[in-house]
């Protein structure tokens, strides 16, 4: 059906975020294409260094997911920030990670956790990197025809590795003002891996080597996480709406990269045995 529909089909999955936009007349699509009885795509489960996560997986499930608490507590974490119960009962992992809101918390993750994301046609299969996947709001590499299958997150060692997921909102489950995925790993004193991942200051969610860079082989000393946490947002210009003005914006996202680091840490020093 995607193959004969092309740009005229969207698909529904949990439908939190296209039907809204149909409500508002931002999508108008000729057909929609449920893939709800697709139950293939409902699954989270271990996947060699991965933790792969089928595209039609309730936000409700990943909460309630054993794996997901043990090896992507980064995930775990961001998804207790979407919205309220009653949309994560509903709404699915694909379909938040497809639709690519600028501001939203899974794709966010997706980049932090050195994400994959599996798509399918009629044809064949391919993977795209969460860092190719993301082009503009509300714009991915998916072509027409193309489904999103599967979400694939990287599993990072579960001894000294700390996370951290914040977010500034004006009310409790609106959507994020910026938001911060952190995950740091240790090694003895100093940092051996590093990411950092923020949305809400560019069009996508948005990841900074060269701050993560600094971390990587020093020790993390709250000068440094200062450092870091500037590096992050250095060069952004992000647009100017009625939730903050541009400079506000990148104020909050480096206070928040900073307080995203030091939990990190924290909990990093707090996991030696895992």
């Amino acid at each position: 059906m995607l193959e004969e529909f092309k740009e005229e089909g969207r698909v529904l999955a949990g439908g939190q975020s296209l039907v809204p936009m149909m409500n508002f007349r931002l999508a108008q699509p000729a057909h929609l294409i449920d893939i709800n009885p697709v139950s293939e795509l409902d699954y989270i489960r271990v996947d060699g260094t991965s933790l792969a996560v089928g595209a039609l997986s309730r936000g409700a499930a990943v909460e309630v997911s054993r794996d997901v608490s043990e090896r992507a507590q980064l995930l775990l974490e961001a998804i207790g920030l979407v919205a309220h119960p009653t949309i994560r009962h509903r709404g699915t992992i694909g379909g938040s990670i497809a639709h690519a809101d600028p501001v939203a918390e899974l794709p966010t993750v997706a980049l932090a956790l050195d994400g994959q994301m599996v798509v399918a046609n009629a044809r064949e299969v391919r993977i795209v990197a969460a860092a190719d996947f993301f082009k503009g709001p509300y714009i991915t590499a998916l072509e027409p025809g193309e489904l999103l299958t599967e979400c694939r997150f990287r599993i990072w060692p579960s001894a000294r590795t700390g996370h951290a997921f914040l977010e500034f909102a004006r009310t409790h489950a609106s959507f994020a003002v910026v938001a911060v995925g952190v995950v740091l790993h240790l090694e003895g004193e100093e940092v051996a891996q590093a990411a950092i991942a923020i949305c809400g200051l560019a069009g996508t969610p948005i990841r900074n080597r060269e701050a993560e860079d600094l971390l990587i082989g020093k020790r993390p000393t709250p000068q440094l996480l200062e450092k870091a946490a500037a590096t992050a947002i250095k060069g952004l210009q992000p647009a100017s709406d009625i939730h903050g003005s541009s400079q506000f914006r990148l104020k909050v996202g480096r206070v928040y990269v900073y307080r995203a680091l030091e939990l990190a840490l924290r909990r990093a020093g707090e996991s030696k045995h895992g």
